[in-house]
């Protein structure tokens, strides 16, 4: 036992020996790496990825948009001009006829009637004075031995013998008149609507039922209002010409058709505090048509060399419009801007922008002023878009 003892104690010693080296050998790993975590910095934040347009300088046209009514260039709402019974429809509904072509025929008996009796009245008044003459003649040749009161009377019954012959003229043509009218014919060219009648009714030139309505389509026109405060600007354009107008399907995805302003109303609605418009189109494939609303898209003016970024770029918030730009860092950059226009897709920079900049178009949400960005190019195109929907800001 008492051999055994040194023996214990040297087992000890060696134990509590290894364990501090190992410790030693930890804790100067540790310091080691805290050292070297140090020098290194702290962890770099990545990049945000974000999506970037340029800001271009190009010529930016600026539309006013409305809503507007086709309207027919003339509408004609056909009606009888004698009484009688309709013979015959000469027109099918939603035809196109031409100015002068044969619509609706009437009964024309008694209008032909009336027409030989006035004939026969002149024939008779006619012979009554070519008699009226010969007395006359007669009465001059005997001279001295006719009274004078004879010829005076005798020239007075050739004088109204004539005007009732003039009369007789104008009765023929009154008669005429009738007869032609109960030939019902188109006054205008245009598409013919739903009929009102129908074959045998009987028609009466008092009523105001009538037979038809007529609508010119080419061309054809559309109502449309703008906001008087942009009728300076109307009008300045018009001094270079008509001013060009486009009309969309409601929605605005649809071209329809372009064509020119024709007139200004006389007076702004006060109610409203709008001036109503008229534009003419053309129309040859007939894509407007009477009644139809659409909208309008008035081209007042065109920017020359503006400042202009996409939609997106613009953010908002409690102080106003701003946007992000890009550096030569790839760092963001916070601007404040002013917005002059805003036409569906791009907006005009009046302040806080210029051309050549990148301005950040998407993922703007995860971006702060100084944030290291990477970037991908966001098509922009303003020229492409330029006749899309304007609201003024």
């Amino acid at each position: 036992m008492k051999k055994s003892r040194p023996i214990l104690w040297i087992l000890i010693i060696a134990a509590v020996a290894s364990a501090g080296y190992y410790g030693w050998q930890k804790f100067d790993a540790s310091q080691a790496g805290k050292t070297q975590t140090a020098q290194k910095g702290p962890p770099r934040p990545p990049a945000v990825p974000v999506s970037i347009a340029p800001v271009q300088k190009v010529d930016f046209p600026v539309y006013l948009t409305g809503l507007g009514t086709v309207q027919g260039f003339n509408t004609v709402q056909v009606r009888t001009r004698v009484d009688g019974q309709i013979d015959k429809l000469a027109f099918r509904e939603g035809q196109i006829v031409q100015q002068g072509e044969l619509l609706v025929s009437i009964d024309p008996r008694p209008y032909q009637a009336t027409l030989d009796q006035a004939k026969a009245k002149k024939a008779q008044d006619e012979a009554s004075l070519a008699n009226a003459n010969l007395e006359l003649q007669r009465a001059t040749k005997l001279g001295e031995f006719a009274t004078a009161q004879r010829v005076d009377t005798q020239r007075t019954t050739v004088a109204q013998l004539t005007a009732q012959i003039a009369a007789d003229d104008a009765a023929i043509a009154n008669a005429q008149t009738q007869l032609d009218y109960t030939q019902v014919k188109a006054p205008i060219t245009g598409v013919a609507g739903l009929r009102q009648v129908d074959i045998g009714n009987i028609v009466n030139a008092s009523t105001q039922t009538g037979i038809v309505t007529i609508s010119q389509v080419e061309p054809i026109s559309v109502i449309f209002t703008a906001p008087e405060d942009q009728l300076p600007y109307i009008t300045e354009g018009q001094k270079s010409g008509a001013l060009k107008v486009i009309a969309f399907t409601t929605d605005g995805k649809k071209t329809l058709a372009e064509g020119k302003l024709a007139v200004i109303n006389n007076q702004v609605d006060t109610s409203s505090g709008t001036i109503r418009l008229k534009a003419v189109f053309d129309n040859r494939d007939h894509t407007l048509w009477p009644g139809q609303s659409v909208s309008t898209r008035l081209l007042v003016r065109t920017l020359k060399d503006a400042t202009v970024v996409p939609d997106d770029a613009v953010q908002h918030s409690t102080n106003g419009l701003y946007a992000y730009t890009v550096n030569q860092d790839n760092k963001a950059e916070v601007h404040k801007v002013k917005v002059t226009y805003a036409i569906d897709g791009h907006s005009v920079i009046e302040e806080g922008l210029s051309p050549g900049q990148q301005v950040i178009t998407g993922g703007q949400f995860k971006v702060q002023p100084g944030s290291l960005v990477s970037t991908a190019v966001a098509s922009s195109n303003p020229a492409q878009n330029a006749q899309n929907k304007v609201r003024q800001e």
